[in-house]
């Protein structure tokens, strides 16, 4: 296997360092163009029930794994958001354009937004902390949140795809390969295939992906000591394919691999290896739970060799063997870490139930 390990493998692509706190407001009304959106799909959803048909439910499935799998999971986030590996130019921008099959935005949206998140995690600027409201962080922060609207301050955190004109195209016209979906699949089959292959995947995928936001950090385990209220869902993980092992990630974020022992299954890591094998992924970057257990002990006794610089993207928290590593150097903004909201007038609330002390204690 020639993936190479997170100690050895800094972040290949370097990118401007402009990434401004942003703190939400609450709009006094509502995101009329999400909010049509959202219900007109959610009634289609519910259309699909009285319209199926076995090749519908076909249908479903490839769509799903394209758009959720490949797309959001392997693409958007793992590819484009941390770049936990690397394939060739053309098969980046189709697993891109996946992603759009998901309907949650374009990638230059979707990419800034979760290095936002990255870079704030449950502390001001977070753009959907479930300390702001547990429906804030499913979906308010999109149905109501100002930051749809701040596509500047969003491209600060993802300088690395707007400076690609595919990828500004794509974030503009993210619509249109669904469209193109959706019209081919009721010219072949009906309103059985349209409803099953477009409205059912893209509505269930809205909430399992907002459930990323909020379920996994409001329940769950904690193998990590990561300072943020990140948890292991395993529910949230069987529905995303991996993505639910929500505290493992926020403690190693540029990991390809999410599941990191045997029995959390992380079907998109799957699919990156799959890549690895066919020699179309290259610098993979993983992590296993024994190699968090022996770095953070030679971390409590010095190993100077785990003290070398981390290079991330914009908005990445770096956390390693334990200690949180925060590349960015110089935007704190002064930002108060004990205070957060996303109005500027809420305090934080500390959460009850102890924390666990440090990777050294992760179960082997």
């Amino acid at each position: 296997m020639s993936s190479i390990t997170l100690e050895d493998s800094p972040a290949e692509h370097t990118v401007e360092e402009k990434t401004d706190l942003h703190t939400q407001t609450v709009s006094r009304g509502i995101n009329w163009i999400f909010a049509i959106t959202i219900v007109g799909f959610h009634l289609g959803a519910i259309a699909a029930l009285f319209y199926f048909r076995w090749s519908a439910l076909v249908v479903f499935l490839v769509v799903w794994i394209l758009a959720q799998n490949v797309g959001i999971a392997m693409g958007y986030h793992r590819l484009l958001t941390h770049r936990g590996y690397s394939t060739p130019k053309w098969l980046e921008y189709l697993i891109a354009t996946c992603g759009t099959l998901a309907l949650q935005g374009g990638p230059i949206y979707w990419v800034a937004v979760h290095r936002m998140h990255h870079r704030y995690t449950d502390k001001s600027g977070d753009p959907h902390s479930p300390r702001d409201g547990k429906w804030w962080s499913h979906m308010g922060w999109i149905l109501n949140g100002s930051l749809r609207n701040e596509m500047e301050a969003l491209r600060q955190y993802a300088p690395d795809l707007a400076r690609e004109r595919y990828y500004r195209w794509l974030n503009r016209y993210h619509w249109v390969p669904l469209t193109a979906i959706g019209l081919s699949l009721f010219a072949l089959g009906g309103w059985s295939w349209l409803l099953w292959g477009a409205f059912l995947p893209v509505t269930i995928g809205f909430h399992v992906t907002w459930m990323v936001n909020s379920v996994t950090h409001l329940w769950g385990s904690r193998r990590f000591s990561t300072g943020d209220d990140s948890r292991n869902n395993l529910w949230v993980a069987l529905l995303t394919g991996g993505e639910g092992w929500h505290n493992n990630h926020h403690a190693y974020p540029v990991s390809a691999r999410h599941g990191l022992a045997w029995y959390e299954v992380d079907v998109n890591y799957y699919g990156i290896h799959l890549l690895e094998t066919l020699g179309l992924a290259t610098h993979v970057k993983t992590v296993s739970l024994k190699s968090t257990i022996d770095a953070t002990s030679r971390v409590l006794r010095g190993d100077a060799s785990l003290t070398s610089t981390d290079k991330a993207l914009p908005g990445e928290r770096v956390q390693r063997h334990g200690v949180d590593r925060w590349p960015l150097r110089g935007h704190n903004h002064g930002a108060d870490p004990d205070r957060r909201s996303r109005d500027g007038n809420a305090t934080g609330r500390p959460r009850s139930g102890a924390d666990p002390v440090s990777p050294a204690a992760a179960e082997s």
